[in-house]
């Protein structure tokens, strides 16, 4: 079996589009949620969320026209772009064939979608814009990216909800193991901050309250004063290679992707399962060939909302042991938000910079415990010094889809 190995790390955050200012603001525990205050996007009760500060000029050449791209597309061209640039890589005549990208997204195209529902029903049905398909196609980020780095091996696009960039990451890692490709641009992103889908999401009732006097410390995973999810916006992605290859042309490895594990609840659309959560994380462990002594941190899925954080701290708790209280585990969605089909890569990419910086970054605004979710959640600021070697990676979402990815230090 071939060996996978990540050799460049792109990023477009709440917390800052590039990877050291992401870490090193979650290590002081800083949040990048912020209180909405335009007129629009915002829910009727919630006006906060992780909104990123993006400048397209930053990234795209002035000649180029981008109202064919979403804001989503704009996210991952800009994240593949950095991380393929971070990698040192050239994709050549003869390696283009063996290159790929595998995406990951949730809710796709939510902006160019509600700008054509508004035209649709509000202005003049006859004048929809001509490229609209193209524009709002759940592929339309993966396509762009492959076209921009001329990649004629697989592309894929992975929707599965909130676990969407961590499968596409998984399944980028086995293209190349089993040898049907060299190089993938893997990860995932998600633009989902528009007042049709806040309201959407309103609807579910499970969006955090927000603090009146610190709309930053809305998001509390693992608190016993959780109130919720914080939506969030951004993309993440990777370059991921072949190890020897890598090795060969003197790149920079962050890390060896060693695991990775799926499963489905299959047996409710929302509600997680203790049962579906560990067999991922068991399956994980298994196909990297470690045991849960081998994890030093765990990124936790941790999205604030009641049922899923005693899930998950049950979940790792079954396969973990007594170990589950001595590894130190924590949601960086305290800071970032929830990204939805994008949070599994930008996790992943944190999880490794955990490695990088030999640092674990905290659950953040955890002032008040919960008595059912009792493990070292990390209150507070980051560890550092810590000799971070083994990272687990969790997202679970709905639909039952549960991906678990596993790094180790290179």
């Amino acid at each position: 079996m071939r060996r996978v190995v990540v050799t460049g790390l792109g990023v477009i955050s709440p917390l800052g589009n590039d990877p050291d200012s992401l870490f090193s603001r979650l290590m002081a525990g800083e949040s990048g949620i912020r209180e909405v205050t335009t007129e629009e996007p915002k829910g009727r009760d919630t006006n906060v969320a992780g909104s990123v500060a993006f400048d397209p000029a930053l990234y795209f050449p002035a000649s180029q026209r981008l109202d064919h791209l979403d804001r989503v597309s704009q996210f991952s061209l800009a994240a593949a772009a950095t991380a393929v640039k971070d990698a040192a890589i050239e994709i050549t005549d003869d390696l283009k064939p063996r290159s790929g990208v595998s995406f990951g997204t949730g809710m796709g195209a939510s902006n160019a979608l509600e700008e054509t529902f508004a035209q649709l029903l509000l202005r003049d049905p006859d004048r929809v814009k001509p490229l609209t398909v193209l524009k709002v196609m759940n592929n339309a980020s993966a396509a762009h990216i492959a076209i921009q780095h001329s990649l004629g091996g697989p592309d894929l696009t992975y929707s599965c909800a909130c676990s969407s960039s961590s499968v596409s990451i998984g399944e980028a890692c086995r293209q190349i193991r089993h040898g049907y490709a060299d190089v993938m641009i893997a990860g995932g992103a998600e633009a989902p901050l528009t007042f049709g889908f806040f309201k959407a999401w309103e609807a579910m009732h499970i969006l955090a309250v927000p603090d009146p006097s610190d709309p930053a410390a809305s998001c509390r995973p693992f608190a016993r004063n959780r109130s919720g999810l914080v939506l969030g916006e951004g993309a993440a992605m990777v370059v991921l290679e072949e190890r020897e290859m890598a090795i060969r042309r003197g790149a920079r490895v962050y890390a060896e992707i060693v695991g990775y594990g799926s499963s489905n609840d299959h047996s409710h659309i929302t509600k997680p399962s203790v049962d579906g959560q560990a067999h991922a994380m068991e399956l994980a462990l298994a196909d990297a060939g470690l045991t849960p002594a081998d994890v030093d941190y765990v990124n936790a899925h941790g999205t604030g909302t009641a049922l899923n954080d005693v899930t998950e701290t049950r979940a790792i708790k079954r396969v973990f042991g007594d170990r589950a209280y001595r590894v130190p585990v924590s949601s960086t969605k305290s800071m970032h938000g929830h990204l939805l089909g994008g949070a599994g890569a930008l996790e992943l990419v944190i999880s490794l910079l955990a490695m990088h910086y030999k640092g674990v970054p905290p659950t953040a605004h955890l002032e008040v415990s919960d008595p059912e979710c009792d493990l070292d959640y990390v209150p507070g600021r980051g560890r550092s010094d810590q000799d971070v070697r083994c990272v687990m990676s969790n997202s679970f979402a709905f639909g039952g889809t549960n991906a678990v990815l596993i790094a180790r230090r290179a």
